[in-house]
């Protein structure tokens, strides 16, 4: 059994916290909402916060159904240790990925980042929101559009917590979700008392789309290696 500690956990949370995915469509959001009611800071508030309440429930419904599953299968004890083999090599692969994109970004074909053939369809339904209401429900919607980039770190984190139970996984998947969701918090506030704008934040998810990237990948790959050879024991 791998031993679950808050820091593991925390650890995967802010690989997925700083994931360039959810930065690029929390600001997408807020600027379309700024460009629509450029003096209606409250506004702004208000749909930042709806639009991170959308993410956190949705990957607290993820979180929850990845839980039982896992637990289902690791009922058969020889499973149970492949399993956490598995997510190692998960943790592996998505961590080079990542440092991957840090050296040559879009490099063989792809990013870690929401696939280039969604972006236009996700720009055009974020473009549209009007109100907290619909930044929540695009929120929802938009949670299906981070899973490519975002999952990874996430069903890692599920399978730690398999052996404790959905009942006890929950507030550590509130913690993870809470940490998820932070960044979004944060810029959203940082907008709504004026310290800057969506432009420069924007701005500067761009610049260092690649340290991020690299930031993600280095934990991810110290995940990965000590689950794959048992260290987190």
């Amino acid at each position: 059994m791998v031993l679950l500690t808050i820091p593991y956990v925390m650890g995967l949370a802010v690989t997925d916290a700083v994931n360039p995915c959810e930065l690029a469509i929390l600001t997408l959001a807020l600027i379309a909402i700024i460009t629509r009611y450029p003096r209606e800071r409250k506004k702004v508030l208000k749909v930042g916060l709806a639009f991170a309440a959308a993410i956190f429930l949705m990957y607290m419904i993820y979180g929850a159904i990845l839980v039982y599953i896992f637990g289902l299968v690791s009922q058969i004890k020889i499973i149970s240790t492949v399993l956490y083999k598995i997510f190692g090599v998960i943790g592996i692969l998505l961590g080079a990925s990542n440092i991957k994109d840090f050296f040559a970004y879009g490099s063989l074909g792809f990013v870690t980042e929401v696939p280039k053939k969604w972006r236009p369809s996700m720009k055009n339904m974020i473009a549209q929101i009007t109100s907290p209401k619909g930044a929540f429900v695009v929120g929802i919607i938009c949670a299906l559009f981070l899973t490519p980039c975002t999952m990874g770190p996430y069903i890692i984190a599920a399978g730690l917590l398999k052996d404790i139970g959905l009942i006890n996984a929950l507030p550590w998947l509130i913690l993870y979700n809470l940490i998820f969701i932070l960044p979004m918090i944060l810029i959203t506030l940082v907008v709504y008392f004026g310290f800057s704008t969506v432009d420069n934040v924007y701005g500067w998810r761009e610049k260092n789309i690649r340290i991020l990237h690299l930031v993600s990948g280095v934990i991810l790959v110290a995940i990965g290696i000590a689950l794959l050879f048992g260290l987190l024991v």
